[in-house]
């Protein structure tokens, strides 16, 4: 529980933030963010081991039934980008969201610039500290990218955070689960991609799925291993 040892002053606004779809050719990168406000160090860890006991761990070491049964547990049944939602536990609150960078604006910005600039806006839709007492725990070696008015924040990046944080960790099962159920409705709609899957990630079906059909209007035309095809179809 490496909160406890990273934040030391209270009240404290905590919130932790995560990204999951960096990698594949198409769909949104997708955020997942959860904030909590802890009035006491005591608060924290009757919180954090509440969370561990319901199995929370990094995403990617979870299968998508697991990733279900841990939200059931914590009375998470639907998720709705740029939305809030409410976990409470003996009377401390956790918000949380899903934020959805699509691919035109991966085009646009590169992905590293489309997902920080998702987690910032994540962090600042659940943020209500007004006294610059807010800490944001990151997954990942960086800070996140903003003017001064966000200088308040007290950033720390975590590498491998979803496994060393439980916080992010909760983060990563929000945004792998609700991505990954954007990617099976894409299906629904583009069959002939694969995405209930592979989820957009560049296996080698997917790859030859582009070079047959081109590109779908959710592939990221940026991307090697799509921006070849784009003018070929």
């Amino acid at each position: 529980m490496i909160e406890l040892k990273l934040v030391q002053n209270f009240p404290q606004e905590i919130i932790a933030v995560d990204e999951v779809g960096r990698g594949p050719l198409g769909g949104p990168v997708v955020i997942g963010a959860v904030r909590v406000l802890f009035e006491s160090a005591e608060n924290l860890k009757v919180f954090l081991k509440f969370l561990k006991s319901k199995g929370i761990k990094d995403s990617k070491k979870l299968s998508s039934a697991d990733r279900l049964k841990v939200l059931q547990k914590l009375g998470v049944f639907f998720l709705s980008y740029r939305a809030s939602g409410e976990i409470e536990f003996k009377g401390i609150k956790l918000t949380f969201t899903t934020w959805d960078m699509d691919h035109n604006i991966i085009d646009e910005e590169n992905i590293l610039g489309a997902s920080l600039r998702g987690m910032k806006e994540a962090a600042q839709f659940l943020s209500k500290s007004k006294k610059g007492s807010t800490t944001i725990l990151i997954d990942g070696p960086m800070k996140l990218r903003h003017g001064n008015k966000l200088s308040s924040w007290n950033e720390i990046p975590i590498i491998k955070g979803d496994s060393k944080s439980l916080l992010i960790g909760l983060a990563s099962i929000i945004a792998k689960e609700k991505r990954d159920a954007f990617m099976r409705d894409m299906h629904e709609i583009y069959p002939q991609y694969g995405f209930n899957t592979h989820f957009g990630y560049p296996t080698s079906a997917h790859r030859e799925a582009i070079k047959l059909h081109g590109p779908s209007p959710i592939h990221r035309k940026t991307f090697k291993g799509v921006r070849e095809f784009v003018t070929r179809h």
